[in-house]
């Protein structure tokens, strides 16, 4: 059995789980301050026995080298926590931290769309665009933990911003970035004295989102549909990019990839044949995330898992 911990902003999950990930056993509850959640999270791992190791999730940035939580923006006071040694030094189990990204890679490639491949990259695209890395049957996280940022790579001089950079990969290709293009598209259809199906004037400019954006696409809207073949072209580019660096069996993407497939795919396709290397994505899927909206919990116990490698 393995104890797997996934640490978010507003709540937090301790779960008792098998080598298939297979939960057994779930405490939830919410992320309050460092000492009352540190103290929730040592209760909940009491009440299981029998387990070999720890896996803790959290969203960074982290050192997980050295296994401590280095300020993430959405756990204001979570300023470097060494949670591996208090979790070491209490259980005396092997304990393991990684970034939401990584485990989620993780957790994709051994039990969701990257099981059975020794090459694969997963990509978290939901609010950001981040990554993580299995090359060689192995999570790679780089010289200091910080492999893995494909949202930072420019693809435009100029665009929407996205991991403070304006035209990243993020900046065209996360949660964010599409209310982003459709602000932009909204306010040249205003200016115009036109009107645009997912926002009915300047006021709602700030309650866009990717997922309005989406719903409206999905019935027909054809600028919406525009916003989301922006996202796609640039999503081409940026997985031609990683294709041909990389050389995965697979590339899993997760959130809006797997709910807005039909919106995306057949542009980004058509990019990537004609950008990537032919022999490098003839061998080469794309396919959404497996796990769904319980990956959160498969994330925490497959880092568990990575812990005894």
């Amino acid at each position: 059995m393995y104890v797997g911990v996934d640490v978010g902003g507003t709540k937090c999950a301790v779960v008792l789980g098998d080598e298939n990930g297979n939960v057994m056993n779930k405490i939830k509850f919410k992320t309050t301050d460092v000492s009352s959640t540190l103290n929730n999270i040592f209760n909940s791992i009491e009440r299981f026995k029998g387990f070999k190791s720890i896996g803790v999730s959290c969203g960074g940035p982290l050192d997980t080298r050295a296994g401590v939580i280095l300020s993430p923006p959405n756990l204001p006071g979570w300023d470097n926590i060494r949670i591996v040694d208090l979790l070491k030094n209490k259980y005396k189990v092997p304990v393991s931290l990684q970034n939401d990204a990584n485990a989620c890679a993780l957790a994709e490639w051994r039990f969701g769309a990257g099981k059975g491949t020794k090459n694969m990259v997963f990509l978290t695209f939901g609010t950001g665009l981040g990554a993580g890395l299995i090359l060689d049957g192995r999570l790679y996280s780089g010289t200091n933990g910080m492999a893995g940022e494909v949202g930072h790579i420019r693809l435009e001089n100029y665009g929407p911003v996205g991991y403070g950079k304006a035209g990243s990969f993020e900046g065209f290709c996360s949660g964010n970035g599409i209310a982003q293009i459709g602000k932009m598209i909204a306010m040249e259809h205003f200016q115009q004295g036109k009107t645009v199906s997912y926002c009915s004037s300047y006021d709602q400019l700030d309650e866009i989102s990717a997922k309005l954006i989406a719903d409206c696409a999905d019935n027909g809207d054809e600028i919406a549909k525009e916003v989301y073949r922006i996202c796609a072209e640039k999503l081409g580019y940026g997985l031609a990019i990683l294709i041909d660096i990389l050389n995965p069996e697979v590339i899993v993407m997760g959130s809006i990839f797997a709910r807005s497939h039909n919106l995306l795919w057949d542009v980004t396709e058509k990019v990537i044949k004609r950008e990537a290397l032919s022999h490098s994505y003839n061998v080469c899927k794309v396919v959404p995330a497996a796990l769904g909206e319980q990956i959160g919990d498969y994330a925490a116990i497959a880092v568990a898992i990575d812990a005894l490698r």
